[in-house]
């Protein structure tokens, strides 16, 4: 997916999200802009669908602008945190609606690795390509959880899950990441 992507034009966040408020389709425009690439690869890491990730863009912009008269700016990133956050959860959403999202609680002990420098070591990009293979409930886990912040709580909340299963489910995650690894070795980075 290519978004349009314009020329950046110099207006503070401030200042753009007071003109988004009154209307200004530029503006609104340009917010678009600013995020949607960025945007859309999150998604992706989430639905792995590129028109699914294109979709939960779009309806996430939809809410956005919806509720852009809610937002109040802080500081800078201040936008761009409450704008991820909607992404999140349309992404999400879209798990739900269309994927086997099913979370389980136990524990799978068998051949525990707990080597996380592993993680380190390991080129981006192809770890990237790991995480995009996990299935959906430990992937959403592992990208609330290691990329996006999330504490065991929050991820609960999301998910309508307990947090015991999203613990089980980022162990899980990580231990079949590991075991990947081990098994094709480590791709290092440049």
């Amino acid at each position: 997916m290519h978004f349009n992507n314009t020329k950046p034009f110099h207006v503070s966040e401030a200042e753009l999200v007071r003109q988004c408020k009154k209307g200004d389709l530029k503006s609104q425009q340009r917010l678009y802009d600013l995020f949607s690439d960025r945007f859309y690869r999150l998604a992706f890491r989430y639905v792995k669908d590129q028109a699914e990730a294109e979709d939960v863009v779009m309806m996430a912009f939809v809410k956005i602008f919806t509720n852009l008269q809610k937002f109040t700016w802080q500081d800078a990133g201040s936008l761009e945190a409450w704008m991820r956050k909607i992404l999140i959860n349309e992404a999400l959403m879209a798990l739900r609606k269309k994927h086997n999202f099913y979370l389980t609680e136990t524990l799978d002990v068998e051949n525990p690795v707990h080597d996380s420098e592993i993680f380190q070591q390991a080129d981006a990009e192809y770890l990237y390509g790991l995480i995009l293979e996990l299935p959906d409930g430990y992937r959403a886990v592992f990208n609330l959880f290691a990329i996006e912040g999330y504490d065991h709580a929050e991820i609960a909340k999301l998910l309508n899950i307990t947090e015991s299963t999203s613990r089980s489910q980022l162990y899980k995650s990580r231990q079949l990441l590991i075991r990947k690894i081990k098994q094709e070795g480590l791709h290092y980075g440049t």
